[in-house]
Order: structure tokens, then sequence, then C-alpha cells
């Protein structure tokens, strides 16, 4: 949506000057760069698939920000998500300053995260950005919560990772209907599959959203239940990895048989298994802050154009438990003898393997920045325990 109404934008004004809209009336021409921070952001948060054309905006945005050139709104976002605008990469858009902006939507009103991004006095853009915080620390409570009750719901099933079926459709009354997008969507990464979460939508009727994998058009796959059953849908929308829809909430049960029919149709059991694809793996001296450093600035990473993944083996040296659920620890490379921080969020005690001290990672080169100092972190996507014979 930014990038088209940027592109709009130009368009208009390049009309204007041509027909001499600004000498007439002795107007300045408008610096649209001075949109780019926005367009950027807008961007990466909606997850726009980096093509040539996307990747030069968000790069230009992002230089912008980098060199001071950034709206209160943003800069306040930044320091409420203790990021660094002088520093800033895609991923602290995508996962540090988006989720602030998305939380009033979900939470309350959009109009919070919007006039936040408007305001030009840097006094209201805090206070703005301080109560987008708290609203995405409630958001993440909320889904937390909702997480567990969506994990128990399948154990009462008796439906373990292991036997699950293709799809899943999960409804409970209680779910906050601003949250189900983010609880499909964390579920889908866990559990490899389509989930579409449900919450009620009032009049009788639930809503839902829905998350996809590679493989099953998601949208499609809905319009394939409603040509076959056009009595179960009551209205959707979406495109190939995320959709929306609502229905009776009697007729849930009949939908997701329906559903699961359509998925198995499209999907295979291989379609279903986390598969992680590896650049390789470094050598002890490629492990090392200027690296990070270079790749952390070499591109804007994101959708369609994934920041590099390595894999190795590792001897846990220290591990401890911070922030509730994320799991830091020291590591020594089997084939080496440097000792390296390394990050697993949303890892607990509970997913440990009881007695593992040699583990198969996939990671990312991380830049760790404390109290001014700049470090080299292995950002930890998975592990597993290391098996003898794997050694």
């Amino acid at each position: 949506g930014v990038g088209v109404i940027f592109y709009i934008m130009m368009g208009l004004r390049r009309r204007l000057r041509e027909l001499g809209w600004f000498k007439a009336r002795r107007l300045a021409e408008p610096n649209l760069a001075e949109l780019l921070d926005l367009v950027a952001l807008g961007t990466v948060a909606d997850v726009v698939q980096l093509d040539r054309n996307n990747r030069i905006l968000v790069a230009q945005g992002l230089a912008r920000m980098r060199a001071g050139q950034v709206r209160p709104g943003i800069r306040a976002l930044c320091e409420v998500a203790r990021r660094t605008p002088s520093r800033l990469v895609p991923s602290d858009l995508a996962f540090a300053l988006a989720p602030r902006l998305n939380a009033a939507g979900r939470m309350e009103d959009i109009s919070v995260g919007i006039e936040c991004l408007l305001t030009k006095d840097d006094r209201s853009a805090m206070a703005l950005a301080a109560q987008l915080d708290a609203l995405n620390h409630e958001r993440r409570e909320v889904e937390q919560s909702m997480q567990e009750q969506a994990m128990a719901a399948l154990a009462e099933l008796e439906l373990d990772e292991r036997h699950l079926p293709y799809s899943l459709c999960l409804y409970d009354p209680d779910w906050h209907q601003g949250v189900i997008g983010i609880l499909a969507s964390r579920l889908k990464e866990r559990l490899h599959r389509p989930v579409i979460a449900f919450a009620d939508g009032g009049d009788g009727l639930i809503k839902g959203s829905a998350r996809s994998i590679p493989g099953l058009h998601i949208r499609d796959a809905l319009d394939s239940v409603a040509a076959r059953h056009p009595h179960l849908i009551d209205r959707f929308g979406g495109h190939a990895m995320a959709a929306g829809l609502s229905l009776r909430q009697e007729i849930l049960e009949a939908f997701s048989q329906a559903f699961e029919e359509v998925v198995a149709e499209a999907l295979d059991s291989s379609d279903l298994e986390g598969v992680i694809h590896s650049d390789g793996e470094l050598g002890e001296a490629e492990l090392s802050l200027p690296l990070a450093e270079q790749i952390r600035y070499l591109l804007p990473w994101g959708q369609g154009v994934p920041e590099p993944l390595f894999h190795g083996d590792f001897e846990l040296v220290e591990r401890r438990i911070v922030g509730e659920k994320h799991l830091k620890m020291k590591l020594r490379p089997l084939q080496g003898n440097g000792i390296y921080e390394a990050i697993a969020f949303n890892i607990t005690d509970e997913d440990w393997p009881s007695g593992t001290q040699r583990l198969r990672l996939a990671y990312r080169l991380d830049v760790n920045e404390y109290n001014g100092r700049r470090s080299l972190q292995l950002m930890v996507e998975q592990l597993e325990p290391l098996l003898p014979e794997s050694s």
C-alpha cells in the first residue's frame, strides 16, 4: 500500500510540474523523499516481496533513517523498542517497530499508531510510543495465553504433533479477535501445516484468521471449499499465505472437515515437514563480528531475500533463561576452541532435552549491542541434540 501510493504521488507531482502548477502558484515542489522512512517501514511491516523495486525503496528509507532523517514517531518507537536509528536494519522494522504499531489495531484503536506516525512533536511522539509499547506487552500476554489454550485443546483431542491432520481449525469463544492472526501464524510455524484460528464475531458468527505453508494457496483453498459447499462460508478474502473468513459457529465442524479434504488433496506428507535450508557451515575464522556487520548491512534482507542461514555442531558451555522464555547460551564449536554467545527465542527449560551437552544449530550471524559494546551473537533459528552417531 505505501509503495503504491508513493508512486501515485510521484506521478501526480510530475504531472503538476509539466502543467506548471507549482510555478504558477510560486510553490516549492514537495520533497517526496521525506516520506521514505514511512515507505520502508510499511513495506517491511506488510511482509511485501523485496523485489528489485521494493528493495530500492527500503534501502533508501533505511539510509535516511540512519542519517537521522526520521520522523519523531519512528524515532520514539525506536526508543521504546531499544533500537538505535543510526543502525536500523529491516529486522528491526519487522520485529520491533511494526508489532508495536500493529498492537494498537489488535488491542484497541489503530488511530493511536497513526497519530504516532503523523505527529511532529517529540514529546507527543514519546507518549504515544509508550502507549503502543504497553499495548504490545498486553498483546503478547494475550497471545501467550491463547497459544497455551490452543495446545491444551489439541492435547484434549489426543492429537500429538506426530499424528496431526493436514490442517487445523481451532475456536475458543474467549479468544481475542485482534490476536487470532498471530496465534494462527505461531501454530503454523510450530506445527508446519495450515492453521485457522477462530474467535467470536458476534451475531452467531465466528471470524477466522488463516495462515498457510508453501504449497497451499490459502485463499484458493477457501474458494474451493466455497465452490463445493456454498452454504459453509459467509465471506472470505486473502492471498496465498494468509486469509480471513467468517462463518456460523454451528457449522464449524462441517467447515473443518471440508477444509481438511481440500488441503489433503493439495498437499502430501512431505509438505508438512519443517525444512530448513542452510547456506552451509562456517569455519571458526568466519565466526566474527566483521562478517556479521558485513552481512547485516549488505542488503535489505526480507521477504524473498532471506538473510544467510548457517549450520554447525557445538558444545554447550553455559546456558540460562533470560526474559522468562529465551535461552541464552555460550557455545564452543566441536572443531574449534572459541567461545561464542548465542540466543534462541521462545525456548524454556521444559523444551530443553535433559542432559544435552552437544547441539546441532541453524543460526544467523547477529550483532549484539549492550551498554555501547558491540559483539558477535549467534541468532539460533533451530536447535536439536546432537546424537553420538551424528558427530
